[in-house]
């Protein structure tokens, strides 16, 4: 039987916030497009994830009608604590650069732009099987799979767009792709909580143990983490030492103390930075985690993932409304500036604040003495503030 073939202009493997912020914004500028997912929607919007979103990312879920849910039941944060020594020094955005985050999970964007995309119409697919991409030099490249039914499908497109995550099978298409490595020493031990918050923003804890964070979800459930090593095993880790391990690192002169509740969910997260280049292959374009992801310390992951398929949109409509097909060429390039940046960041967040293993006095020295500068400066809390909240697009 001749499978069923569905023609469109751009075909996109991931329907997670990148590939579905995409096919919203291509959606808006005429362009047609069919975003397919291995995962059912009900699992990604059960998928539990953090999420803090620059005022930019913010901008674009609101301004191109999205939803303003995020306004509505986001959490805006007009800064941050960096706690060492046992004291919390508190880092003003708004101050500093005029500009906040918002606590908003990811998989609430998620649930936001699906909705969107129910709205306008668009061709989503979820729970496909089998899915692979095919001529990505020719003038007609394709998507392959089998539907949620088991049926085979073609897609035929003029772009391909992979956007989809850290484990990505269209990253391997790219044929001369460069591959940069971080891996780090240590991972973090995340816990969801049912617990009233413990502080009104987030706390970005250095201590003699190691890293610790506390986040927040709503008024009643909360998200905290703390540094360990890679290979720790979950359950070794009783609710009591749990709370026990975070109340020691938080512990200081000023007497701070978190709110305990039961836990709900224990899991490690491992640390790793990586970046693919080029960013297209033919007319296979990568975006968000298909590309690059960075360590959570900076909260940078799905920010560089809205940033990037912002980028494509506006590369997309250039090559296909205006027939520039000149314009593939600067995707690359322009979306490399910031992930590079958000590297940066990321990696200076983390060896800030994390504990090294076979640090030297004079590492632990030299480690706080840059805790001090960054909070005694407001040039160097700005610089902290402006990359946090989100560098503003030029």
């Amino acid at each position: 039987m001749t499978r069923p073939a569905t023609r469109t202009q751009v075909g996109i493997v991931g329907a997670g916030p990148a590939g579905l912020m995409l096919a919203h914004l291509l959606h808006r500028a005429g362009i047609d497009s069919v975003a397919v997912d291995s995962r059912s929607r009900e699992e990604i919007e059960h998928t539990h994830r953090a999420g803090i979103l620059e005022r930019d990312s913010v901008r674009m879920l609101v301004d191109t009608d999205v939803s303003d849910r995020v306004l509505r039941e986001g959490y805006q944060h007009e800064g941050i604590a960096l706690r060492f020594n046992g004291v919390s020094h508190r880092i003003d955005f708004q101050d500093l650069v005029g500009a906040s985050v918002w606590l908003y999970p990811q998989t609430d964007v998620f649930v936001d732009l699906a909705n969107a995309r129910d709205r306008d119409g668009g061709d989503v697919r979820f729970g496909v099987g089998d899915t692979r991409v095919v001529d990505t030099t020719s003038d007609r490249p394709g998507i392959l799979c089998t539907d949620a039914d088991g049926v085979e499908q073609e897609i035929r497109c003029d772009i391909l767009v992979g956007a989809d995550g850290s484990r990505s099978m269209t990253r391997h298409e790219v044929t001369d792709r460069r591959q940069y490595h971080r891996e780090y020493p240590f991972a973090w031990f995340g816990i969801l909580c049912e617990a009233p918050p413990s502080a009104p923003e987030l706390i970005y804890t250095r201590s003699d143990r190691g890293f610790a964070l506390i986040s927040q979800r709503t008024d009643a459930i909360q998200r905290m983490y703390f540094q360990c090593p890679p290979d720790e095993k979950v359950d070794d880790w009783s609710s009591d030492r749990i709370w026990g391990e975070l109340q020691t690192r938080l512990a200081g002169e000023d007497g701070f103390s978190l709110k305990e509740g039961r836990i709900l969910e224990k899991s490690v997260l491992p640390f790793r930075s990586f970046v693919c280049e080029p960013m297209r292959y033919g007319n296979l374009l990568l975006a968000g985690d298909a590309a690059h992801t960075v360590p959570p310390t900076g909260a940078k992951g799905l920010n560089l993932a809205l940033a990037d398929v912002r980028v494509l949109a506006e590369v997309l409509e250039q090559v296909i409304v205006r027939g520039k097909r000149e314009a593939l060429d600067d995707y690359t390039p322009r979306a490399l500036a910031r992930v590079w940046k958000a590297q940066h960041f990321s990696y200076w967040m983390t060896t800030m604040l994390h504990a090294s293993g076979d640090a030297s006095e004079f590492d632990v020295r030299r480690q706080l003495g840059e805790l001090e500068a960054v909070t005694g400066s407001a040039h160097g809390a700005a610089y902290l503030a402006e990359a946090y909240t989100g560098w503003p697009r030029a």
